[in-house]
This record gives structure tokens, sequence and C-alpha cells, in this order.
């Protein structure tokens, strides 16, 4: 027990300092269920022992959740509170840092009107709007870490004992997130440097597309002119450090919006909108998603889709190798935070204005004209297996390996 205390402790300080990499006087803003309030306590002391000015708590409760999408009139999931949304604006404008930390089961909406979970999506998106464009331009310092639920890991874990699967669900995010090594905090920055050769590298390339094959796969996807790979560490526009995911193993970038053709398949399941959606295959045409079949939680795709116009076009591509750490780990987490660090994915919806030359500082007009993907939506889901292969496709035409059996080819 004192073992598990004391990474517990490393974990919720790996998250304070390198996550959001809270700065003296600055306010945090923590998102999290009931489920684990002891870590979120634990997290809040953290904050504070490096002088962070206030923390704010916002508390969920899965169970409350559920209750509403069971019990609540249509009308309900049509709107959003507008005060919670101009909270965030004005929190982000004076440079808080935000913590979301997920522990919710994926089958948590399995059974609901998909048109419930639909509408709420687009009123949330529409209200969040301008705060998910704080997030997008890295104007401000953010992160998402994971902690477990009985659900969760009752998913994961189906085969432990009842009375184990928490502590196992622990242990694997422990792994996951290096708060089990004896010195977490250099390992991140040793990971976040050796991300940042691949970075370097396929910068270096600037490849015009990426072709990607592989057994129900086979997607070409065009990059915008000044087009960015990042991965690992970010800076805020104040110059701080901050890691947006933890876990994270990917590199990424965006596409070019009208640029994306073939069709491509999933290779694990997406959990969103407290359903499992899986074996789906999207084809696109000019950028554009025309086809969309799925044999697990087609309607809830569907209304991803339909979110919005740009919920129609791709917003971000990344590579992880299939022999990452989280891969390897053979566990299917349920969770993309975790699953999107195994495979090679994709997202739907917005892109993020940091990967584009000088985005940062554009507007979403701006970015739209420069090849961009606005939406109030984004979306990861998995791609990778040890079977892709991906070719760079240079401005001259020529070709040449990126990706080979799902591993690095460089």
């Amino acid at each position: 027990m004192d073992d598990f205390l004391e990474t517990l402790e490393k974990y919720a300080e790996l998250a304070v300092k390198v996550g959001v990499n809270v700065q003296k006087e600055q306010t945090l803003v923590v998102n999290a269920t009931i489920d684990n309030a002891e870590f979120i306590r634990l997290v809040v002391r953290k904050a504070y022992e490096e002088g962070a000015q206030n923390v704010i708590v916002n508390w969920n409760d899965d169970i409350v959740t559920r209750l509403k999408y069971d019990m609540a009139p249509d009308e309900a999931f049509h709107e959003y509170p507008q005060w919670r949304a101009n909270e965030m604006e004005e929190l982000a404008e004076k440079g808080a840092a935000f913590m979301s930390v997920v522990s919710s089961g994926p089958d948590l909406l399995k059974g609901v009107d998909p048109n419930r979970i639909a509408n709420f999506q687009k009123a949330a998106g529409k209200a969040m709007n301008k705060y998910r464009q704080y997030i997008q331009s890295d104007k401000i310092s953010w992160t998402v870490i994971a902690a477990p639920s009985e659900d969760w890991a009752k998913k994961v874990f189906p085969d432990a004992p009842s009375e184990e699967r928490v502590n196992k669900l622990w242990e694997a995010i422990f792994k996951a997130t290096r708060a089990d090594l004896d010195n977490p905090i250099q390992a991140w920055k040793d990971h976040d440097r050796n991300l940042h050769e691949k970075v370097d590298y396929l910068n270096e390339r600037r490849y015009k597309k990426l072709h990607y094959k592989a057994p129900g796969t086979d997607l070409t996807i065009e990059l915008p002119k000044g087009h960015l790979w990042v991965g690992a560490g970010s800076v805020n526009e104040k110059g701080d450090e901050f890691m947006a995911n933890m876990p994270t193993e990917e590199v990424f970038t965006v596409p070019y919006k009208y640029g994306v053709d073939g069709t491509v398949s999933n290779t694990k399941p997406l959990s969103y909108g407290g359903n499992i959606i899986d074996g789906f295959t999207l084809t696109f045409e000019k950028g554009r998603i025309v086809d969309i079949k799925a044999e697990e939680g087609e309607e809830i795709l569907k209304g991803l889709v339909d979110t919005d116009e740009g919920s129609h076009y791709l917003g971000e591509i990344a590579l992880v190798p299939f022999n990452s750490p989280i891969s390897q780990s053979n566990i299917l987490f349920y969770n993309t935070l975790f699953d999107e660090n195994a495979s090679n994915h994709i997202a739907i919806g917005s892109a993020y204005a940091f990967c584009l030359e000088g985005g940062k500082n554009m507007s979403q007009d701006e970015l739209e004209k420069n090849g961009l993907n606005t939406s109030i939506t984004h979306v990861d889901f998995m791609i990778g297996s040890e079977q892709m292969d991906i070719d760079g496709i240079l401005e001259s035409g020529e070709s040449e390996p990126v990706f080979r059996n799902g591993d690095w080819a460089f």
C-alpha cells in the first residue's frame, strides 16, 4: 500500500509539474468525477505547493449524468449553460491552466437515444467554441490525464476479480505515464527529446502527401503548405512548457482540408458519447466524408460526423509506432487518451492552429484560407496496425517510406 501511495503522489506531481506546469500565482482549473476525490485532493495540494493562487475543481458524477440522459426532457439536450462557457473563457483569458481527469466508463450512455447524445454534443460544442480555440492555438496550458472508475476498470479487465480491477487499472496508468519510474519528471524530459527527433526529421522532409496502406485502408492525405509536425511538449503564449496529453507517444500535424481521398478502417474501438463505436469504415472524396459504415454504434458515428460542416472533414493526423509502450502492453483501454497512443490515428473535426507556421496568431477565417479545418468538435480514432505502411510523397512526386509494418522506416 505504501508503494501505491508513493506512486500516486508521483503521478499527481507529474500532472501538476509536467502536465499543466503550474506557475506561481496561476489559477488551475480541474475537471474530474467524484470517483477519484482522494487523487484530486492530492493534485490540489501539489498545485498549491507549486505556488498556485487558486485551484478550482469542477466535479461531475457519472450516475447523475446517466440520470439526465434517461429522464430529462428532450429540450434539455439542446442547451448548454452559457455561464459555464463564459467562466471557462474568462479563466482562459486571465491565463489559467486546465486539467481534465478522465474516468468515465466507455459504456456510460449505452442504450441512450443517439439523437440526445448528438444534440448535446452540438450544444456543448457551440457554447465552448471560443474556449476550444484557446486550447487549439496553445494560448493556455492544458493537460488530459486519467484515473480509474469501477465501470472503466471492469471494461478493461473483465476477467479480473472485482476487488482487483481498479488497482490493475491504476498500475496500467502508472506504467503508461512513467509515474512508476524512480524519476518520472526526468523520464518525461527524455521522452520529449526522443519524440522531437522524429518531429525534426518530418519537418525537414516537408512531405506534400502521405499514402496509407493496410487491410481495409487505402488513404491519401495531402498536407498544407507550411504545416508543422509537433510532438510531446507544447509551449503556451507566455513561453511556459506543458504536456497536453499524458500519456503521449505521437507526433502529429494537420491535413489539407480538401486533400483527403480514399478509404480508412478503424483498428481499435472508439469510445465516444458514452458508447463504443467499432468495425467502421469511412470513405473520403476531396476531404469530405461521403460514406459511413459501422458494425457497432453506426448511428452514434453518423451523429458525430453530422455535428457541423467541419465534422465532415479531418483536423489531425498522428503517427504512433506499433511498438509503442502502450501498444506492447496489449491492454485495450477503451479510452482514446490511451488507445490513440498505441496506434496511428486521425481526427474528425477541428485542426490545431499551432500545426501551421504562424497559425497561433491566425483567425479562424485565416486558418481556413490556409487549408485548415474548423469545427466545434475534435475526435480521434485509431487506424494503425502492424500491417500498416505509410509513404511520404515529396513535392517532386518522389515517394519514400515513413512507416513499414507499423513502425518507423527511418
